[in-house]
């Protein structure tokens, strides 16, 4: 299977996305982005038709933060049939809602650190 990263058709909604990332977004980004986790992530990096708030090519993972309109039926079917869509493709998909990054971010981190790699 043939795997789109970065279509240039979802470029100008990636940009849009960055442009305005939730605060919750901009938290975790503070936390992973430059390697400070020791593997670098992307954010709102695009894998087939789906545009993912944060992802890491290297161990396939990835992060998804949900905000109150993610627990709408609809977005819920979205969400699990995305969630399939990756796993597929054999991603790992972590799911935070906003709450957690703002109330809980350090169970957060450790939650993402399960999947890196040990260091040598």
């Amino acid at each position: 299977m043939t795997i789109l990263k970065n279509k240039s058709q979802l470029l100008y909604r990636r940009k849009e996305l960055r442009k305005n990332q939730t605060k919750q977004e901009e938290i975790l980004w503070k936390c992973i982005r430059n390697r400070k986790l020791g593997v670098k992530f992307r954010r709102q990096y695009s894998v087939g038709g789906y545009v993912l708030d944060f992802y890491c090519p290297e161990i396939k993972l990835v992060i998804e933060i949900d905000g109150i309109q993610h627990s709408r039926k609809e977005e819920v079917l979205y969400d699990q049939e995305r969630t399939e869509y990756l796993e597929v493709l054999d991603c790992n998909v972590l799911r935070f809602k906003n709450i957690e990054i703002e109330k809980n971010l350090e169970r957060v981190l450790s939650k993402i650190k399960e999947f890196l790699p040990s260091p040598l």
